[in-house]
């Protein structure tokens, strides 16, 4: 068995049994199957029936224990499994049949790869006679997603099926979580077998190395106390790992500043006096410069991502690297480790903190003072901001940020991608885990609204916020009606530029305003001079025909009042179009393949460092 897996996480317990072994009992594939999902804890699957699946879905209509959600689009299941998965820490699962059906998970199969999130794809196959004839809707969705999954499995027998489920949950959640396809030929899910759990689990190979190296802790944390300018560069698998209450100790221990990536939003408060931000493309200047101007950088979970280092060759030139992760493959992939720690982040955290109080004792302690005095000013100097748009319209950045400070505690934001997902970074705080969720590595537009599903179901008793721009939401918006039908009340803020406005900045920087297919809206007023002013879609009435409450924004006079009555409407959901300017523009940005050091704070400002850091 090959195992593609990569990040961190704290392992979670084997698939429970309900405290009892089952005796055996004669029951066909498919009832052995939903008896298996039973078993391993799913309560939530996110699918679409068809031919080859079909079996599962009769035993499923039996089932007290899962609850069944029917999607509009299998895309939609798979991203509402990866936000279920996220907002739960339990694994997220989705279901489809085969062909199409299989095919349309790809794409939410690829985004949970790259972002390291725990779930099961379940998907129908041809009857195991048939395959490779090009039979109706066959595809070959094990070779397809051979490389975008941590494992998968191809189940032909029956027999099988309690053990390949015990073991898509287990490799699923444990070491790097990750996605795992389960394919299952029609004619095992009919055919007649014997259900007993648990089953025995053999998995050869799969070792996942959860505990860290004594002798590369003290190292690591001898270099700490002898740095003159750390940064703690914090990524995803902190927050994979359970890992925030150890990453405040040891960031409050060692006094050195934290910058958290784009997937680790919430794991170190936003508000600490020792936080930086955001590093990486549209990172905060601090953040940016202190990666560049380290002597030591401390990386936690994280994996040198080109949209953090900028041009790799220029990356952090002065400094020394502690690489912990616990996927061996991450470490020297972009960047070679002075000390490379394999574990599980909570571990290596925990050891480190014991490390470094050692290390106090016998007297060692880094002196940071002038680095703090250096990043201080940087952060005083370049701080976030945004100016108010000049003809009275809506600010995106004022109408983001608004809705972070008048939701709910505790409530959960979702993103597409793009400049909204930007501003949602910067703009909304975050203070505690799993309250960001956000396709970070294979930035899929059209995440947000069904990600936002998956959290709720999996989460009820919390408010969810799906943050969107206009061009996003047409991908996935069908999912609303999931969501009304499924009395899972969600909120969508639409940003509504008019534009695919991320790929519009670059065309203003780097385009000469050769804005070519990134406007969203211009059709009728072009081919229709009578249609001038119509909205295409009208976002408002495409919501209330999909079941929900629907509200159009567009002053600030109006934006708290707006905000107010979304966060008021609970019975079903709710979507906000906001109308905003057009031309706003994501701040700070480091230019693709250009190095970190030619960061610009605001369109033509290129910050002063002073630059006698680079001793």
């Amino acid at each position: 068995m090959t195992e593609q897996a990569t990040g961190a996480h704290h392992p979670q317990p084997r698939p429970r049994s309900g405290g009892h072994h089952s005796a055996p009992e004669q029951v066909t594939g498919a009832q052995s199957l939903i008896r298996s999902l039973e078993e391993v804890g799913a309560d939530t699957v996110f699918g679409i029936p068809g031919g080859c699946i079909l079996p599962a879905y009769d035993p499923l209509m039996d089932s007290t224990r899962v609850r069944h959600v029917l999607v509009r689009h299998e895309q939609g299941a798979g991203h509402a499994a990866e936000g279920y998965a996220l907002a739960t820490g339990k694994v997220g699962v989705c279901m489809a049949t085969s062909g199409p059906g299989a095919t349309n998970l790809v794409t939410p199969i690829a985004d949970a790869h790259m972002d390291s999130v725990p779930m099961v794809a379940i998907t129908g196959q041809v009857a195991s006679k048939a395959i490779g004839t090009d039979a109706f809707q066959e595809a070959d969705i094990v070779g397809i997603t051979m490389p975008i999954t941590k494992h998968n499995f191809l189940v032909t027998k029956a027999d099988d099926i309690p053990r390949v489920i015990a073991q898509a949950f287990h490799i699923a959640s444990t070491g790097r979580p990750g996605p795992v396809l389960v394919d299952i030929a029609k004619d095992a899910l009919q055919a007649k077998t014997t259900f007993s759990w648990p089953p025995a689990m053999d998995l050869p190979g799969y070792r996942p190395v959860t505990k860290p190296h004594a002798k590369q802790i003290r190292e690591a944390a001898k270099l700490i106390t002898q740095a003159r300018r750390p940064v703690l560069y914090v990524g995803g698998g902190v927050i994979k790992a359970r890992a925030t209450a150890e990453l405040k100790v040891l960031a409050e221990l060692t006094g050195a500043p934290v910058t958290t990536t784009l997937m680790a939003l919430g794991s170190f408060p936003d508000n600490h006096p020792q936080h930086l931000g955001m590093p990486g493309m549209h990172g905060s200047v601090a953040a940016v410069t202190a990666l560049q101007k380290a002597d030591l950088i401390v990386a936690l979970g994280a994996r040198f991502d080109d949209r953090v280092t900028g041009k790799l060759d220029s990356f952090a030139p002065h400094a020394k690297i502690v690489h912990a992760d616990i996927d061996p493959a991450e470490i020297g992939k972009n960047r070679a480790a002075d000390v490379p720690i394999v574990g599980d982040a909570r571990e290596v955290i925990a050891d480190l903190v014991q490390a470094v109080q050692k290390e106090h004792s016998e007297g060692h302690r880094g002196d940071y003072s002038a680095w703090w005095k250096d990043l201080s000013r940087w952060r005083d100097t370049y701080p976030l901001g945004y100016d108010q748009p000049d003809d009275g319209s809506l600010s995106p950045q004022q109408v983001i940020e608004r809705i972070g400070q008048l939701a709910p505690e505790g409530t959960i934001f979702t993103a597409g991608v793009g400049q909204h997902q930007m501003w949602a970074a910067h703009y909304i705080e975050y203070d505690k885990p799993g309250t960001w969720l956000n396709s970070g590595g294979a930035g899929t537009m059209g995440y947000a609204v069904p990600a936002a599903m998956g959290a709720k179901a999996g989460a009820p008793d919390k408010a969810v916020w799906a943050i969107d721009g206009d061009g996003c939401f047409q991908m996935t918006n069908q999912e609303l009606a999931t969501c009304a039908l499924n009395n899972i009340p969600i909120k969508v803020a639409v940003i509504n530029n008019g534009a695919l406005g991320m790929v519009r900045q670059w065309q203003t920087l780097f385009y000469n305003q050769r804005y070519s297919n990134t406007v969203l809206h211009s059709g009728p007023d072009d081919v229709n001079p009578q249609a001038r002013g119509t909205r295409v879609p009208d976002f408002v009435k495409l919501s209330e025909a999909m079941g929900c409450y629907a509200i159009r924004c567009e002053s600030p006079d109006d934006l708290d009042k707006v905000i107010e009555e979304a966060n008021s409407v609970n019975d079903r959901p709710v979507v906000v179009d906001f109308i905003v300017h057009e031309d706003a523009m994501v701040w700070p940005m480091v230019a693709a393949g250009t190095s970190n050091d030619e960061i610009m704070a605001a369109r033509d400002v290129r910050p002063d460092f002073g630059d006698n850091e680079d001793d």
